[in-house]
């Protein structure tokens, strides 16, 4: 079978989900069902020739997983199971007139630059067992794809490329990448036949994701789960109708779909009954125009902080901790007390150094709503999968919280063995992209988003390289950590020549000589200069204040011609101390 020509002509069926499917038939689990080519060869041919029976054109080799992260760095068993998958599948097909693609999954927790070499090495041992035709599958973002595209192309004749990703019913991905701009990125290459959709949504959540598409001249494929899986006895199951799936994949077809198939939870059945309401022909069903999903808010209200700063006014930002435990009594009131010495905004950690204390959005919410200080709370990417993250943003928005500070987030402090692990779906770029596409698909107005940035590293241009990718993604503006060093503040300027957005100048007080040492050596992205410790020796507490004020006055000084305005950090919730030095830089009149 020639699949151009049977595009052309009309819609290329698949064969359904082989790890669901064999788990069914087996009574194992689907993580290892690569493994089944070599111990249950004869199962593996079976189910191939059951899709191919039900109307399948073409079958994907049993090797989702068959890459060197899941063989562990075994280049002999990639190339056992490539290979044997292929011969299982050529010898299923013999009699029939189907193409056989080779099925390559998603390739995780490898290096920048890596994952596209992982990809094209797996491509060899297919193009060396044969194979033409290749799907890349279940995708939560494109790294490394383009890579292996290119790869294909340079080492196979007439290759036919697929390349779907996996997202959410709400079109994100589960690395935060909204399927429009993954679907713009692989087809901007040139290098892919068809892109598309497969598993995690179902066949009609597909299609109203499809109905949002810009129809262009691009072949789509769609290969949906079976419906929402459901957990029986400690094992996923599907329960979706096959005729139900059936149905709306035609619907796909008629409205322009060319490639389909199945993932997790289908049968043959369900490719039966898609083949049947292919050859009985479906109505093309009108596609509604482009939609945007709604947010409800009523908060037409500005951002006096964000406003400020437009204005090319100098702010101050002041971060609080929030308390341990249910008390608000003293960090509401160092609050207020903040806002009447002149913040313009408190920003509010989020569970700092990884213990836990109260919500940072929530509490940003109750400054904002009852005492009328403005907020920015930091959101980190531990804890937090897309769906938790998405669902706070909205919130956070409805609140009529528009800054928001994004950080990477200190790990949680584990205990032997990892018996409290933390979710880290995002790292800080990453999360960044997310909220930038929600501002563009279903928020009113964009979040404000600002970052970190370490002018105490080490390898300070690498900070500098990250900051400006930042930029590039939409961040508007970045907080640095203290400036307690000659070198720090020339980094600062080093910041403020190669970046474009806002950048308040971090400044956070020793407290004593004890302080100032820990600072230093206990401290992520914290470094006190040596001549700053020794100042701090043998002062009293009113001593040790009075030279706080000074130096972060001094600092401040040092960064007002390359900043916009200064973000203070309270210790010991001391926010005495941080009035004093407000006080103090407004006398020197650097604000």
């Amino acid at each position: 079978m020639n699949v151009r020509e049977q595009i052309k002509n009309g819609v290329l069926l698949m064969d359904g989900s082989m790890g669901s499917y064999l788990s069914t038939i087996t009574g194992q689990s689907s993580q290892d069902c690569e493994l089944a080519v070599l111990e249950q060869r004869d199962i593996v041919k079976d189910i191939h020739q059951q899709y191919l029976e039900a109307g399948s054109q073409a079958i994907l080799t049993n090797t989702y997983n068959a890459n060197r992260v899941f063989c562990h760095g075994n280049d002999t068993l990639v190339h056992q199971l490539i290979h044997e998958a292929v011969a299982v599948a050529r010898e299923a097909a013999e009699g029939y007139d189907a193409e056989i693609f080779g099925d390559i999954g998603p390739i995780k927790g490898l290096e920048n630059g890596q994952t596209g070499k992982e990809y094209s090495f797996v491509a060899r041992q297919f193009i060396d067992a044969g194979i033409r035709h290749f799907v890349f599958e279940t995708n939560s973002s494109a790294e490394g794809i383009p890579e292996a595209m290119q790869y294909i192309r340079e080492n196979t004749e007439d290759a036919f490329i697929i390349v779907m990703f996996a997202v959410q019913a709400d079109g994100y991905s589960l690395e935060g990448y909204y399927y429009r701009d993954l679907i713009r990125k692989i087809t901007e290459t040139g290098l892919a036949d068809a892109v598309g959709l497969n598993c995690i949504s179902g066949a009609r959540e597909m299609r109203n994701l499809f109905d949002q598409m810009e129809h262009e001249e691009i072949l789509y494929s769609f290969m949906p789960s079976a419906g929402s899986p459901i957990v029986v006895d400690n094992r996923v199951v599907y329960e979706s109708d096959p005729q139900f799936f059936g149905r709306k994949m035609a619907e796909l077809a008629a409205n322009g779909a060319r490639i389909l198939g199945g993932c997790c939870g289908t049968t043959p059945e369900h490719i039966r009954q898609v083949a049947r309401f292919l050859a009985a022909g479906t109505s093309s069903v009108s596609r509604p125009g482009r939609t945007r999903e709604k947010v409800s808010s009523g908060t037409a209200k500005k951002s006096a902080f964000w406003e400020k700063l437009q204005r090319g006014e100098k702010v101050i930002a002041v971060e609080l901790d929030p308390p341990m435990d249910a008390d608000l009594t003293k960090f509401v009131q160092g609050a207020y007390d903040l806002k009447e010495s002149g913040a313009d905004v408190i920003t509010i950690a989020d569970c700092p150094v990884g213990r836990v204390r109260m919500d940072s959005s929530l509490l940003a919410c109750k400054l904002e709503r009852e005492v009328g200080v403005e907020a920015l709370p930091h959101l980190t990417c531990r804890d937090r999968n897309i769906n938790a993250t998405k669902a706070l943003l909205l919130g956070l928005y409805a609140e009529g919280i528009k800054n928001i500070l994004l950080v990477t987030g200190d790990p949680v402090p584990s205990a032997e063995r990892d018996e409290v692990k933390a979710v880290y779906q995002f790292n800080s770029r990453k999360l960044a992209t997310f909220v930038a596409s929600l501002g563009e698909t279903i928020l009113p107005e964009p979040f404000h988003m600002f970052g970190a940035l370490n002018v105490n590293a080490r390898n300070f241009d690498i900070q500098l390289q990250l900051a400006q990718e930042k930029e590039r993604i939409g961040m508007t503006g970045f907080l640095t950590q203290p400036l307690l060093s000659p070198r720090a503040v020339e980094n600062l300027k080093r910041a403020r020549e190669g970046l474009n957005g806002y950048i308040l100048a971090g400044l956070f007080p020793p407290v004593s000589a004890r302080n100032a040492r820990f600072m230093d050596s206990e401290v992520n992205g914290i470094r006190v200069s040596p001549e700053i410790i020794e100042q701090y020796e043998d002062l009293d507490r009113e001593e040790s204040e009075r030279l706080a004020v000074s130096l972060m006055t001094q600092f401040a000084r040092e960064a007002e011609p390359y900043v916009n305005g200064y973000y203070l950090m309270t210790p010991f919730s001391r926010t005495a101390l941080i009035q004093r030095i407000i006080g103090s830089i407004r006398e020197e009149k650097l604000i």
